[in-house]
């Protein structure tokens, strides 16, 4: 064979191979978030997966975590309470005790095993919850003693009841609710954990943000600047605690919980990214707002650029991504990284596939919560 001939089939082999063996897609390029090194741009999103029976992370999560794990990937834990008062779902994970960070620690190991970047997605539910789940049944605590709607499940998992009636923090109470994200946090960094991601799109930091839950008339509600402060001095601690390029935050500026939203989630939004900036965290984790209709005739298209903008560290968005999504949101500078969650959890090589544009294991939603180990958790398929 000569040399052209040789040439011609080389060429022609590279023509054959999937384009991203070639050119890698944007979410395959690498990113240098703060001290991590990132090979791929493709988030685990924090998902709840109601296994963690008694609040304690068990054997099979390292199964799980470590399935979606990849070298140079991130993955961010489900939600984790950060004390007792912190619960409102069955089955989910604590970080606030001692046998829940040695729970942690083989998770966390098998995940870095595998050469990835782990986070702990730490939180505290506020009033989503019920008596049942409260140390000696008091109320839950929230920014509102206004109930939420709707109905949740007993921590037995089976018996659906309404929400019990919150009752709001008083202002001297709010500095250990700040303390108890601060513990999580050191508690987190004990279980070998990279650093924490603070639950701001939903649960308690939510409840002071929105102004249609939040009805304080201390220093804590009212004004835009006031919803905002408690948010602010969670991250200001946890950011002390375990140094700031250790710290992102989820919000969720345009979603409104069971209904309850914000007059003007723009505002809202664009306060927090600008405010944040204060402290240097490592990323800000924005969920879409998707299509919101202030007509029935007119819809609008709302956006994450504002915040985008004026956010200086790294920025996550989350919310519906596909692979032609998510590689648009990294091309045009909309997002350094994408979070994914329903794929991922069904997908657990989900950046090889994007690599190979393979076809997607379809998710089943009646598998999503139930306490089962195996099924709808570690047994979705690989490539």
């Amino acid at each position: 064979m000569n040399m052209v001939e040789n040439c011609e089939q080389n060429q022609q082999k590279e023509e054959n191979m999937p384009q991203s063996l070639t050119h890698p897609i944007p979410l395959l390029t690498p990113y240098q978030l703060g001290p991590f090194t990132l090979s791929h741009r493709v988030v685990l999103a924090p998902l709840t997966r109601q296994r963690s029976y008694d609040c304690m992370p068990q054997p099979h999560a390292i199964v799980y975590y470590a399935q979606r794990a990849s070298p140079g990937g991130l993955l961010i834990t489900e939600a984790t309470g950060i004390s007792p008062t912190a619960q409102g779902y069955p089955h989910t994970p604590g970080i606030w005790s001692k046998e829940q960070v040695e729970a942690w620690k083989p998770i966390v190991n098998a995940v870095h095993e595998k050469g990835a970047v782990f986070f702990c997605q730490i939180w505290h539910t506020g009033r989503d919850s019920h008596v049942d789940y409260q140390p000696d049944r008091q109320s839950p605590v929230s920014s509102t003693s206004k109930k939420m709607s709707g109905q949740t499940l007993l921590p037995n998992g089976k018996d659906l009841v309404e929400f019990s009636p919150p009752r709001a923090l008083t202002t001297n109470e709010i500095p250990q609710i700040v303390d108890h994200f601060c513990i999580a946090a050191r508690n987190a960094r004990a279980a070998g954990f990279d650093g924490v991601e603070i639950h701001g799109a939903y649960g308690l930091i939510d409840q002071f943000l929105k102004d249609s839950i939040n009805d304080r008339t201390d220093c804590y509600g009212g004004t835009l600047e006031n919803r905002c402060r408690f948010a602010l001095e969670v991250v200001e601690a946890v950011a002390n605690e375990i140094e700031a390029d250790r710290v992102g935050i989820r919000l969720s500026p345009f979603r409104g919980h069971l209904g309850f939203g914000d007059s003007n989630p723009e505002a809202l939004g664009l306060h927090m990214a600008e405010a944040l900036n204060r402290y240097k965290i490592l990323y800000a984790h924005y969920i879409e707002p998707r299509m919101v209709t202030v007509l029935e005739s007119f819809p609008m298209e709302k956006s994450l650029l504002p915040m985008r903008k004026a956010f200086k560290g790294s920025f996550l968005v989350a919310g519906g991504y596909d692979r032609e999504d998510g590689n648009a949101a990294i091309e045009s500078g909309k997002a350094d990284l994408v979070v994914y969650g329903r794929l991922f959890l069904a997908n657990p090589d989900l950046p090889k596939r994007f690599e190979l544009n393979a076809p997607l294991n379809k998710y089943n939603r009646e598998t999503f919560y139930i306490p089962d180990p195996v099924i709808g958790y570690t047994d979705y398929p690989f490539l």
